[in-house]
């Protein structure tokens, strides 16, 4: 299959003279060789965003509407090429890929109906003596920072807010997983997208990628990555005013009292961790288990880690992937090696499957005994591990639970007492708590508290990341008073 290899830059597909090759991590082999921005290219992209502002900004929501559903056919009836761009570039088992194609659908489709429930208010005025109005108006030019792991659920999180609020918007994907963002510059072209109102470049360069935030032309920041990305990007972007909205890193802890429903408990725990290969920001990283039922999770945790099927292609059974690249493989090595020396118990996984002798594969791991000593209990392991620590009363529990200096995106618990589930919930410092679940959707909030970052991905909330509220004051005399002085 040929790959996409080209930007989107004002309305066109785009070549430059750098190119970057892309590697499958499951084969080591590369897949594309992809075009890449340089400094020239990133001001034409900001040009071209500034000027597509005045009229996409004030086009009529239904023309808005009307060219986010010609993008969606288009999403739709391109679904299995889009597919194969995720799956390759980033060697994703392929049933996996059908959530980020999907999360691109429902963004296009959801966003485009919630503007049009977006509307302005009056306030009352005290005194009587004027009338009030609050109005919504797109917030300027956006820039996206995406992350990898999903390459398109990423995107499709930023696309849909940013066109239906009518802000231009550049985005910029992770150099590792471009592919599949410009087959959607393939698809804005070819339904003749107005120029500038979407645009996607990547660049492996920091150089040019700061131009982008250092810019006085955007209005809005926002990204989806680590604490230390987030903060670099605000640092950049202080050159002016701006708005940021920011999915960051987190460290999640998962509660598991003694009344939980211990196979629920262990079936969301390596779902979601053993899925795209733990890579993924909601993973539980750090799992606490109450002493007193600790062996009987643990055999249920790893006989589910050991069930677990690794490798790539379309073959249903399939669970997890490779790591992303040989960086990645090499930490979570080293996490593990540092929990072992440190006196963790390695029960399951922790090397390559010996079946597969290419790919950035970690088989999906248990450790236990882990302690506050261990990198793998300090840090986003962004792997396949399952970190194990007991609890013996819950006196200190909320400290170790919320002792997390990468801030707080999501918390687990799981206990079938309502008022225990209730009380932990409240005193969690996390922007998002599951209970005895998990559910995730276009239209339930995502975002974190403190360093797991600003605003929210999804929901109605998103839309007000790129709008802002204008007030519109008049005095009830004054058209009166206008005439009589004329």
């Amino acid at each position: 299959m040929k790959f996409p290899t080209k930007m989107y830059i004002n309305g066109k597909l785009t070549s430059s003279s750098i190119n970057k090759p892309v590697f499958n991590p499951a084969t080591e082999k590369k897949v594309s060789l992809v075009s890449t921005a340089g400094l020239s290219d990133v001001e034409r992209a900001l040009q071209a965003a500034k000027n597509a502002f005045p009229h996409w900004s004030t086009a009529p929501i239904a023309v808005r509407q009307m060219w986010m559903k010609r993008l969606c056919d288009q999403v739709i009836k391109n679904e299995d090429f889009l597919r194969e761009c995720i799956h390759y570039e980033m060697g994703k088992p392929w049933s996996q890929t059908h959530e980020d194609w999907d999360r691109l659908v429902v963004s296009l489709e959801f966003y485009s109906e919630e503007i049009s429930r977006i509307q302005n208010y009056g306030i009352a005025d005290r005194a009587g003596t004027h009338s009030h109005r609050m109005v919504y108006e797109s917030a300027g030019v956006v820039v996206a920072f995406l992350a990898w792991n999903f390459p398109l659920l990423n995107l499709a999180f930023k696309i849909g807010p940013a066109m239906a609020s009518g802000c231009p918007i550049i985005i910029r994907p992770s150099e590792m997983t471009p592919i599949s963002a410009y087959a959607v510059g393939m698809l804005c072209e070819k339904i003749k997208l107005p120029d500038g109102v979407v645009q996607i470049l990547c660049t492996e360069s920091h150089e040019v990628a700061d131009v982008l935030t250092s810019s006085n032309i955007p209005q809005v920041i926002t990204l989806i990555g680590s604490t230390q990305t987030g903060q670099h990007i605000m640092r950049t972007g202080a050159s002016s005013i701006k708005r940021y909205s920011m999915e960051l890193g987190g460290n999640a802890p998962v509660l598991v009292f003694d009344d939980a429903d211990l196979d629920l408990a262990a079936d969301i725990v390596t779902g979601v961790k053993f899925s795209n290969a733990g890579q993924i920001c909601v993973a539980p990283n750090r799992v606490f288990v109450a002493k007193n039922v600790k062996e009987k999770f643990t055999k249920k945790v790893v006989s589910r880690a050991k069930a677990a099927v690794v490798g790539f292609g379309k073959d249903k059974d399939i669970t997890t992937g490779p790591v992303i690249d040989k960086r990645a493989f090499e930490k979570i090595k080293g996490l593990i090696k540092d929990a072992v020396m440190n006196g963790a118990k390695l029960l399951a996984g922790g090397n390559r499957p010996k079946y597969l002798s290419k790919g950035y594969y970690i088989s999906p791991t248990v450790l236990s005994d882990v302690t506050e000593k261990m990198q793998v209990y300090q840090q986003e392991t962004f792997g396949p591990i399952v970190s194990l620590i007991s609890f013996s009363d819950e006196t200190n529990l909320l400290n170790m639970a919320n002792d997390c200096d990468e801030g707080g995106l999501t918390a687990y618990i799981f206990t079938t007492n309502q008022t225990r589930a209730e009380f932990y919930a409240s005193k969690l410092r996390y922007g998002e708590i599951q209970i005895n679940g998990v559910k995730y959707d276009i239209d339930l909030p995502h975002g974190g508290i403190g360093q797991s970052g600003i605003g929210h991905d999804c929901s109605s909330l998103a839309l007000q990341d790129y709008l802002i509220q204008k007030r519109i004051t008049c005095s009830n005399n004054s058209y009166e008073f206008g005439k009589a002085i004329s």
